[in-house]
C-alpha cells in the first residue's frame, strides 16, 4: 500500500488532524519524534502572538499500541489553545447565539479573494481559517512520522535559513551533518552567526515600518539511498514530486535542487557531476550540483532543496483592497501574524521532503510490517554495495 497523508482543521478550530495511511506495522514511535519538530515550528525571531497562545502537542488517535504502529490509519491531533476564545461565535461549529458580523476586506497576497469567488461566499473567514499557515502544524506532525521511518535506514533531514530580506549567506555550501548541531539556537536558524544578526535587524527594522520580510530555506536529506524515484513517467520523478510538495506550503513560491536556477547560466562541462568509483565508496560524486537526484532518482549524494518564501500578506499597515460588500475601496483586514515566518517554514520544509522521501521508500521496498521492509531494503543495499 502507498503512503498517503491527508490533514485537516481550521486555523482556530477545536483541532488540527493528519491521517497516515500505509506505514507498515511495528514501526516505533516515541512523543518527542513529533513534538520536537512541532516545538522547532513555533520557534524564530519575528514570529507573532499565535506562539504565546499555543504550544503544541500530538496527540495519537489511533493506529498506535504500546509505541509501535499496527497497520492501520496513524490519527495525529494537535489541539488549538485558541479554539475556546472563538468558539461561541466566530468559529463555533453549530450556529451561535447571535449573528456574526461577515468580514467582507480581502488581503493582498492571500486565499481570500480567490476563494469567495471560488466557493460562493460573502465572508472570507472560512477562507482564511483553512488557507492559514496554521494548517502546517499538521503537516509537520505527520512528517515527524516520516523522519522516524527514514532515520531506521539511515536517512536524517535538517534545514537552515540563507537568506532573509536582502541578507544572505552564499548557496550552495558543502554543508555535512554534524554542520547542523547548533542551527535551532540561531534565533533565525542561519548557520552564520554574523548573518543571523543582520537577518535579526532586519526583522525588527520591518516591524518597525509595520511591513514583513521573506525569505530562502535551504533543506538537504543526508544518507539517502540510490535509486527512489523513477525516470519513467514525469508524475514519478523525485524533482517533480519535492517541487509540488514544497509549493504546496503557503507562501512559497520558487524551489530550486542543486544548484538550480545558476545551471541555466553554466556550459554542459561544469554543470554536472562527474561519476567516480574505487572499493572504499563505490561509486560517488565530487560535486553535487544536482542536488542528489537525476533522472528524477536519487543517486546517493545528499538531496538539496532551496525555496523562496515571499514577505507574510498581512501587514499592520495593511495594504489597498475593496470591500466585496459594496465594491468600495478600503483598507485589507487585518488578522493577528507574524512579522517573518522563514525559520519556521525551514521546519515545514524538513516535514515535506521527509514524506516524499517516506512515500517513495515505500513505493520500493513495500512491506505491511517493519521487518519485511528491512529485509527488502537490507537486500536491496547489498546489491549497491556489491
Amino acid at each position: 500500500m502507498a503512503l498517503i497523508y491527508r490533514t485537516a482543521g481550521e486555523s482556530h478550530g477545536p483541532a488540527l488532524f493528519a491521517i497516515m495511511e500505509g506505514l507498515p506495522a511495528g514501526l516505533e514511535l516515541v512523543p518527542a519524534d513529533i513534538d520536537i519538530d512541532l516545538a522547532r515550528r513555533q520557534l524564530g525571531y519575528g514570529r507573532g502572538g499565535r506562539m504565546k497562545i499555543e504550544t503544541d502537542r500530538v496527540s495519537v488517535k489511533s493506529g498506535l499500541r504500546h509505541g509501535r504502529t499496527i497497520g492501520s490509519p496513524l490519527t495525529l491531533e494537535i489541539p488549538n489553545l485558541d479554539f475556546p476564545n472563538w468558539a461561541e461565535d466566530r468559529m463555533a461549529v453549530w450556529e451561535p447565539g447571535a449573528p456574526v458580523e461577515p468580514i467582507t476586506l480581502p488581503r493582498p497576497g492571500h486565499a481570500d479573494l480567490a476563494g469567495m469567488i471560488k466557493y460562493e461566499g460573502q465572508d472570507l473567514r472560512p477562507i482564511l481559517e483553512r488557507a492559514s499557515a496554521r494548517e502546517t502544524a499538521a503537516r509537520v506532525a505527520a512528517g515527524g512520522v516520516a523522519k522516524a521511518l527514514l532515520r531506521r535506514y539511515g536517512t536524517e533531514i535538517r534545514s537552515h535559513v540563507v537568506r532573509i530580506g536582502a541578507v544572505h549567506v552564499p548557496y550552495g555550501q558543502d554543508l555535512h551533518l554534524e554542520d547542523f548541531a547548533g542551527v535551532d539556537a540561531s534565533p533565525v536558524r542561519c548557520l552564520d552567526a554574523d548573518a543571523s544578526v543582520a537577518m535579526r535587524d532586519a526583522i525588527q527594522a520591518a516591524g518597525k515600518n509595520h511591513d514583513t520580510l521573506g525569505g530562502v530555506f535551504e533543506v538537504l536529506a543526508f544518507g539517502v539511498m540510490p535509486g527512489l524515484g523513477s525516470h519513467v513517467s514525469g508524475d514519478a520523478r523525485l524533482d517533480g514530486r519535492i517541487g509540488q510538495a514544497f509549493l504546496g506550503i503557503q507562501a512559497i513560491k520558487g524551489v530550486e535542487i542543486g544548484a538550480g536556477f545558476a545551471l541555466g547560466e553554466l556550459p554542459g562541462s561544469q554543470a554536472h557531476d562527474e561519476i567516480f568509483w574505487d572499493p572504499e565508496q563505490g561509486y560517488h560524486r565530487h560535486t553535487n550540483r544536482s542536488g542528489g537526484l537525476e533522472g528524477g532518482m536519487t543517486h546517493g549524494a545528499p538531496i538539496v532543496v532551496r525555496a523562496a518564501m515571499k514577505p507574510i500578506s498581512t501587514l499592520s499597515r495593511p495594504l489597498a483592497s475593496v470591500d466585496v460588500a459594496t465594491k468600495e475601496p478600503r483598507a485589507a483586514f487585518k488578522e493577528r501574524s507574524d512579522i517573518c515566518a522563514v525559520p519556521a517554514a525551514a521546519v515545514i520544509g524538513e516535514a515535506m521532503l521527509a514524506l516524499v522521501l517516506a512515500q517513495a521508500l515505500l513505493e520500493k521496498f513495500g512491506g505491511d510490517a517493519i521487518g519485511q521492509l528491512d529485509e527488502s531494503v537490507a537486500r536491496y543495499l547489498a546489491t549497491v554495495r556489491d
